[in-house]
């Protein structure tokens, strides 16, 4: 075959290869719910769909409350009046969803949420029947954006939780006790009292009669959930017993009676939606008591001052206090003062009690013990020449423990006072009216001549103790005149 022919065939052939590439390449589609006007609408419930927004595209007229990047649109009108739950789990990129009444340009915000769990979005409402919501699913965050992924996007209908009115309250019969349920559907009864611990939305109900007496504990552990406790046997003859708020974790600790039913509402304080609630009812902990006083190494002239660091981890407040210090005194002070008159080893007991009755106690050794010396004496002589070195002696007492005692001699100056000598010995105890001897050397220098006279200063430190009265740690000689 001729060269020109196979040229020819081989170019038709990559024009016809290039043809079949072009022609198996789709743009991908705008969704057809796109646009507000074109929202897919939800004939019943559970409702469920799959939607790829990566063509999706931003309007200018969507709202701006919620992200609208690459937006997409879904309508329900329920026929009955019930509670609804919206989310986009299982979707391929970060979503933001969002639900609204009206018609567009004026439209209201009913929920929105962002990053509910894993990047995925949820929201919960009670909805009217009749009234049309609009749901919005876009690509996080902002607005002015296109394109999203896979939307999956569910809508079911919320029921209320079995316990939502007082008289099908859950009974308790032994604790400890653990309940999850939703407070989305949940609605609240005529006459039911309002806590002020909550306000929003609806509340379910628990009970409890406890066969023997003892505090007890009531938590919910999610933000925005408030638990209240009440006796009585019908939604007109409630009691209060306490309440705790949601600001953070509810925990309502009381002593309970044996055989008086309690009654436990749970309820929204604000923003929780149709998440799992857990309550949970145990028997309350003991608090925990604990102390510490200050100085940590007091001597019989200290005043040491005692501190409370007790604590309830069932969520009340120490309420009262009973110290016994170990030496016959008592107090009921939170943080009592005590000075202790002689050296010794004390025991002190702190017991704390709560407002509900739980009591703990904690003990500590005080160790008192009075370490001191004194600088008694300081013989210098009274007058020497340049280049003499001339003796002076340091007399310490000590009158109560073997302590080891530094001495450290200084020497004046125009400026203050310079180091000229340091001398650590052991130092024996003895009677009042005998002292240990330090023994130091000093030769007179040119420096001293020209001063005229000099002071020695001795100091004295006991080693590893904190001296009880420093004051008379320092002693000044008389001055050496200079010739």
């Amino acid at each position: 075959m001729p060269r020109t022919s196979l040229v020819r065939i081989a170019v038709a052939l990559m024009v016809a290869v290039a043809s079949v590439g072009v022609g198996s390449t789709t743009a991908a589609a705008q969704p057809s719910n796109d646009d507000f006007t074109g929202a897919t609408v939800i004939d019943g419930l559970p409702f469920g769909s799959t939607t790829d927004t990566g063509q999706a595209t931003w309007d200018p007229d969507d709202p701006g409350d919620c992200s609208s990047n690459g937006s997409v649109w879904f309508a329900f009108t329920p026929s009955t009046d019930l509670t609804v739950q919206a989310d986009t789990f299982g979707s391929s990129y970060d979503t933001v969803l969002s639900a609204w009444t009206g018609a567009q340009g004026s439209l209201g915000l009913v929920a929105c949420n962002d990053d509910h769990s894993g990047g995925q979005s949820m929201v919960s409402f009670p909805a009217t029947a009749g009234t049309t919501y609009y749901f919005m699913a876009a690509r996080c965050c902002g607005s002015g954006g296109d394109g999203g992924g896979a939307l999956r996007f569910s809508v079911t209908q919320l029921l209320p939780p079995a316990n939502d009115d007082f008289v099908d309250a859950t009974a308790i019969d032994r604790l400890p006790f653990s309940d999850d349920r939703s407070l989305g559907a949940a609605s609240r009864e005529a006459g039911e009292p309002e806590s002020p611990c909550f306000s929003q939305g609806g509340t379910i109900w628990y009970s409890f009669t406890p066969s023997t007496s003892g505090s007890v504990t009531a938590r919910v552990e999610q933000y925005g959930v408030g638990v209240a406790a009440y006796t009585g046997a019908s939604l007109t003859d409630l009691s209060p017993v306490g309440c705790r708020d949601g600001r953070y974790t509810a925990s309502l600790t009381f002593a309970a009676q044996a055989g008086t039913t309690y009654l436990f509402q749970v309820g929204q304080g604000c923003c929780v939606g149709a998440a799992p609630v857990t309550f949970r009812l145990d028997v309350a902990p003991s608090p925990v008591a604990d102390l510490s006083f200050s100085p940590q190494d007091p001597n019989s002239f200290d005043t040491v001052r005692f501190y409370d660091y007790s604590h309830d981890p069932a969520g009340n407040e120490v309420s009262s206090w009973r110290w016994d210090l170990g030496d016959g005194t008592t107090s009921t002070d939170r943080q009592p003062i005590h000075r202790y008159a002689a050296d010794g080893d004390y025991q002190v007991r702190l017991t704390v009690a709560t407002p509900d009755g739980r009591t703990a106690s904690v003990s500590r050794a005080v160790t008192v013990r009075t370490h001191d010396v004194s600088i008694v004496g300081l013989d210098v002589p009274t007058s020497a020449r340049v280049g003499r070195t001339i003796d002076i002696t340091v007399h310490v007492r000590n009158t109560r423990y073997p302590e080891t005692v530094g001495v450290s001699l200084r020497k004046s100056t125009p400026g203050g006072f310079d180091q000229v000598g340091a001398l650590t010995q052991a130092v024996a105890v003895k009677r009042a009216s005998r002292s240990t001897p330090f023994a130091f050397s000093y030769t007179i220098t040119s420096e001293d001549l020209a001063m005229g006279k000099i002071t020695i200063q001795a100091e004295a430190t006991i080693t590893g103790y904190r001296d009880a009265l420093p004051a008379d740690n320092q002693l000044l000689s008389i001055p050496i005149v200079i010739r």
